[in-house]
């Protein structure tokens, strides 16, 4: 889907600031909280519902006024007349509440992952198609200028050609974090896919970052996926994980993840070449141009905001850029994860425990190097000789 077109009366209504439901605005909800406030600041958009179980108090509410709240996410749309909803809610939740606001005419930015299942995404897809809004997905690193620029450099064939892309995540999280929320850690609750874990929801950034740029981002580029899922804590879903997409084009998109590192680091891209390698640090909108006969060069790239270019949408047109139609292939690795065998548990003898932030946190005996092998080779880690990686692994075409 490529977004809906704004009527003219659309647009004419619209230039005003343009009333914004938040739906989930603790935890990572939080960020978005701040970031309406950054554009009403501007006067792009106005906070004029808050949809929370609980209601913000006043100092949560600090600096963006005294908006109308409610735990009923329907009723709150109706009373407000937005024209945009902001969605932070559970994976489980997101199909639901995306075709609750397209039903009231508002437009939608959804956080990643924006469904549990491809049958739940395609459900939420034809939804908000059918009531003719827009709808923005939550990959905030697409919004990089590095994505375009380092599309051109290999379609210029600037590294010759392309290898392959690999990824890596390493991060450092300790038990509170899979005790945040019920459905934290879990692939499945009541009976109902969640499909939380490293691959599909904290480092899914990873994967559809890779994937663009790869230049597959369509459910029908992604032909097959390979995953290998295992898990140090004691949780159903996977904290250290590895995935490898076959596209349509032939090119192998390989992302290793963990939330178990030694050391926590910043995940990254690399676009492998037969004549050099791109190396893009997403969360930093950083770029590393390494090739033959020629010095390094490395970049900073400005990004544009997410809900910002949903706005603009909305206001003046402008095309948006991560509809769902461009979260397909991605959704096609979450779909893969969803129907994986249950994530194989790392043997104690390969993990041990460090005092964390504010719980203890399992740490997989050098899991940052063999996740940077990963993207340096595109191997799996089985492929890589992990002592806890077991050689078989779940695929899918």
């Amino acid at each position: 889907m490529s977004g809906a077109h704004p009527s003219q009366e659309g647009v004419h209504a619209a230039r005003g600031p343009l009333p914004v439901v938040l739906a989930g605005a603790r935890g990572h909800g939080r960020s978005h909280l701040l970031n309406i406030r950054r554009l009403e600041e501007r006067g792009l958009v106005r906070l004029a519902g808050v949809c929370e179980l609980r209601p913000l108090d006043a100092a949560e509410l600090d600096g963006v006024g005294d908006p109308e709240q409610s735990a009923d996410f329907e009723a709150l749309l109706a009373s407000t007349g937005a024209r945009i909803a902001v969605l932070s809610t559970p994976i489980q939740t997101h199909t639901d509440m995306a075709i609750a606001a397209a039903r009231h005419g508002a437009h939608i930015l959804l956080e990643k992952p924006p469904a549990p299942s491809f049958a739940e995404f395609r459900r939420m897809t034809e939804g908000v198609e059918a009531a003719g809004v827009a709808c923005q997905i939550g990959f905030q690193s697409l919004g990089s200028h590095a994505v375009p620029a380092i599309r051109r450099l290999v379609e210029e064939g600037a590294i010759g050609e392309l290898l392959g892309v690999g990824a890596a995540g390493a991060w450092v999280r300790d038990e509170a974090y899979f005790r945040r929320s019920p459905w934290a850690g879990h692939r499945r609750l009541g009976g109902v896919d969640v499909v939380d874990g490293a691959l599909t929801n904290p480092l899914a950034h990873a994967v559809a970052t890779a994937l663009a740029l790869s230049g597959s981002t369509r459910a029908e580029d992604a032909v097959h996926i390979e995953t290998e899922l295992l898990r140090a804590h004691a949780i159903e879903s996977d904290d250290t994980s590895a995935v490898r997409v076959v596209t349509s084009a032939g090119t192998r998109v390989t992302v290793a993840t963990t939330l178990c590192a030694e050391t926590s680091s910043e995940p990254y891209v690399v676009v492998h070449g037969g004549h050099g390698r791109i190396t893009f640090w997403y969360r930093q909108d950083r770029v590393l141009v390494q090739r033959a006969g020629h010095g390094p060069v490395e970049t900073e790239y400005g990004r544009t905001d997410l809900l910002e270019n949903l706005v603009a949408h909305v206001t003046d047109g402008e095309a948006l850029l991560v509809p769902p139609a461009e979260t397909g292939a991605f959704m096609r690795v979450v779909e893969a994860v969803r129907t994986a065998p249950d994530p194989v548990e790392i043997p104690a003898a390969h993990w041990h425990t460090e005092a964390g932030g504010s719980a203890p946190r399992r740490v997989v005996d050098g899991v940052d190097a063999l996740v940077d092998a990963s993207a340096d080779e595109l191997r799996l880690f089985s492929e890589l000789g992990a002592a806890w990686a077991p050689p078989t692994r779940a695929g899918v075409r």
